[in-house]
């Protein structure tokens, strides 16, 4: 059942002025959500459980320093990228549109008309943008809303999406770098002696590698399929619940090259850098999204 319903120009409520999920003095967004919270925490400690095993037991035990070196450096950017993309996606506003906004000014100042219809949405009170869906979670209509990702405790949606495609891309990198990393060190402690291919006992090394081995197929897989579905999303220009809900169109489709600059930006280095928000961005009504 879409969570909208038709209203016509009518009065009441107050206009909510400020972001209610900002924290740090307003100045990030972040959701308060128990099982959020926690799988970031996971996320975190998983990336450092990686960070301590491929760099204490496989790359500076190394006697090819050569091999060890690159794979350090390309190890450890990997790890920051995508340390700072789930950052971004998880303190990033992803479009909320302001609480209490359906007000008899608010709707003169968008220029509706007495008696014309317009959607609102009956849980936050809120003129609702074409697209946008309501999020039971962060408690807000987030437009061009894809789903709500634990992982990052954060809706993925117009304003952040482009950090979580780097979030998947860059852990799917890494599990990938450090499957390889893994076998070539089975590989090194099966041709040598165990005891002197890491500085722990082999029944450690080998729980150690294990489990790593594990974490890297867990997260490899389920990040690449992530990032396809994302990006078949954007090629086709339609979110997640869209194509869940089998919402027929009742926007103009953007063409591919479109669709991805409408998320990235112009084509540039910065589509690759979660340091740096989209150039180019389909301008809306100022007061659908002022908060």
């Amino acid at each position: 059942m879409n969570n909208y319903t038709y209203s016509a120009l009518a009065g009441g409520g107050t206009v909510d002025q400020h972001n209610f999920k900002n924290c740090c003095g307003y100045r990030a967004w972040c959701v308060k959500d128990i099982c959020g919270i926690f799988c970031v925490i996971m996320t975190w400690l998983l990336i450092l459980f990686a960070e301590f095993v491929v760099m204490r037991l496989i790359l500076m035990p190394s006697n090819y320093t050569v091999f060890s070196t690159i794979n350090m450096i390309i190890f450890q950017a990997l790890a920051f990228l995508a340390f700072a993309s789930h950052i971004r996606t998880m303190l990033s506003d992803p479009g909320a549109v302001p609480r209490g906004n359906a007000t008899k000014e608010m709707i003169e100042q968008m220029g509706y008309r007495e008696g014309q219809m317009f959607y609102k949405c009956p849980k936050c009170c809120s003129i609702k943008p074409d697209r946008a869906h309501h999020c039971s979670v962060c408690q807000r209509c987030i437009r061009k809303m894809d789903h709500h990702c634990p992982w990052v405790n954060n809706c993925v949606g117009e304003n952040n999406q482009k950090y979580f495609v780097l979030f998947t891309f860059y852990i799917a990198s890494i599990s990938l770098h450090t499957l390889f990393l893994v076998l070539t060190q089975f590989a090194e402690c099966v041709k040598n002696d165990w005891r002197t291919c890491s500085p722990y006992s082999p029944p450690a090394t080998i729980f150690l590698l294990l489990f790593l081995t594990f974490e890297g197929l867990m997260f490899g897989i389920f990040t690449i399929i992530m990032l396809a579905t994302q990006l078949t999303a954007i090629f086709n220009d339609q979110t997640g619940i869209e194509q869940l809900k089998k919402e027929e169109a009742r926007w103009a489709k953007k063409s591919r090259l479109k669709s991805i600059q409408s998320v990235f930006g112009r084509f540039s280095l910065a589509w690759f850098s979660p340091f740096t928000k989209p150039t180019c961005r389909t301008k809306f009504s100022t007061h659908f999204y002022s908060v």
